[in-house]
């Protein structure tokens, strides 16, 4: 089995609808750029109030993806 080494970004998504939209959102835009990516980790999750309710997600992750040989 080969050894392989990757490299990691922090993306943080945004979505008025959830927390899992704002983690697809995240991967979904680093997709276009980034070449063979492999895992995400949640690293922080927030979001926007407004009179009492959430108004906005805000999930930073971290996103891994294999350099190439």
């Amino acid at each position: 089995m080969k050894n392989h080494i990757y490299k990691h970004i922090e993306l943080t998504g945004t979505s008025p609808s959830t927390i899992e939209d704002a983690v697809a959102n995240a991967l979904q835009r680093a997709h276009k750029t980034v070449k063979r990516l492999c895992w995400f980790q949640v690293m922080e999750t927030r979001g926007n109030i407004d009179k009492g309710k959430v108004q906005h997600w805000q999930v930073t992750i971290k996103i891994g993806f294999a350099i190439d040989d």
